[in-house]
């Protein structure tokens, strides 16, 4: 078995050689896309967390009534709390919103006029983040039929916009990805039956002599994955050249989403060295084999 692997990684490393113009332009692209398909992926995984961050966000208010007793405001926080779709409620006094109005005013750098007014017109309100934005109906239902509770802000038009940018953007992702993929695959696969139909007569005389298709098609399955490794090797090495700036542009642009860089790098790595070595390896098998059933 070790010659086997050995006789065929040699022919492999020969193939590459022999045909050096199309191997390295397939691994020109190979690193172009791999390049593409890892810029896509930060981008997508920045998006993904900015949706993230905008979900949890989202949240149904109940605005109490000037009358609302502790019991009822603590029996409407009980009722949603133990809901499925809640994340968390927290009740917010007078006084509270009012301060919470007076800070917005301040980061904003508008005039406070509150300081003039009579009275705090704010009202008390409970505030729900939900888990999945979608299912606020259920918690506007019970908010409703509670006991203090005056009115609850309808926010379907805001959810509605929400799952509609995250269900376009997650599709169109997903949809790049693949079409990416595919454009790669196709160009591995072309690549290595141009080798292969150049050493046609080669393939011939080993058939002849007794050569199983296995013994022929296993040095081109490892020159695709040659082509793939080495367009995963450099298109890592430019990542790595651009880390740092690449680095200090995503946190700068991200300051404030959710998003964890060392779990990034490490998907990103696996993403690069997986499609690399599989396009490879699968371009390869699937262009030998659709000669060797001729």
């Amino acid at each position: 078995m070790i010659p086997f692997v050995a006789f065929s990684l040699k022919r492999a490393w020969q193939g590459f050689w022999r045909n050096s113009l199309m191997s390295l332009a397939a691994t020109a692209t190979m690193i172009f896309m791999l390049l593409l398909l890892s810029g896509f992926w930060i981008v997508q995984s920045g998006l993904t967390a900015g949706l993230q961050y905008v979900e949890q966000k989202v949240q149904v208010v109940a605005y109490m009534q000037e009358t609302a007793t502790q019991p009822q405001v603590d029996a409407a926080l009980a009722q949603v709390n133990a809901m499925p779709d809640v994340k968390s409620a927290e009740y917010v006094s007078k006084d509270e919103a009012l301060v919470r109005f007076r800070e917005s005013l301040a980061a904003r750098n508008q005039p406070d006029l509150t300081g003039s007014l009579d009275s705090n017109p704010l009202p008390a309100s409970i505030e729900v983040y939900l888990v999945n934005p979608s299912q606020f109906a259920s918690v506007v239902a019970v908010l409703q039929a509670a006991p203090g509770v005056d009115r609850v802000e309808n926010i379907q038009q805001l959810v509605e916009r929400v799952t509609t940018v995250t269900t376009v953007i997650r599709t169109a992702g997903i949809v790049i990805l693949i079409l990416v993929g595919f454009t790669v695959f196709f160009i591995i696969v072309n690549t290595i039956r141009l080798a292969v139909t150049s050493r046609a007569e080669e393939i011939e005389i080993m058939r002849l002599v007794g050569a199983s298709d296995a013994f022929i098609r296993w040095p081109f399955i490892f020159e695709g994955a040659l082509v793939g490794l080495l367009g995963a090797i450099v298109t890592l090495g430019i990542l790595a050249l651009i880390a740092a700036p690449l680095s200090s542009l995503m946190m700068g642009f991200f300051s404030v989403l959710p998003l964890e860089f060392g779990s990034l790098v490490r998907d990103v790595a696996v993403l690069v060295l997986g499609t690399g070595l599989g396009l490879g390896v699968v371009g390869s098998y699937v262009s030998v084999r659709s000669y060797l059933i001729r």
